[in-house]
């Protein structure tokens, strides 16, 4: 959802768009580390599963070293959080 919201101090007329996901990522104060992590531990899952399916076995690897890649990644965001205190 894009959202307008006129600029303080601007002609009228000038607006800019906000939006909202970004906004709301913002709000929630989460880090990106712990975000991108996350989403490389679930990609990671999906490869293992599919090398299982498919008896690959480089990708079922491939998948585990993205899911532990993921781990690390977010770890360091939660530490990231912890700093800032959120």
């Amino acid at each position: 959802m894009i959202l307008s919201r006129r600029v303080r101090g601007a002609e009228p007329g000038v607006f800019i768009l906000i939006d909202s996901f970004s906004r709301r990522r913002e709000t929630m104060g989460i880090d990106k580390d712990r975000v991108e992590g996350s989403a490389k531990n679930m990609g990671g899952k999906l490869k293992e599963g599919l090398g299982k399916a498919t008896g690959d076995s480089k990708t079922e690897a491939e998948g585990k070293a993205d899911q532990a890649k993921g781990k690390v990644q977010n770890a360091v965001g939660g530490i990231k959080d912890t700093l800032k205190g959120k």
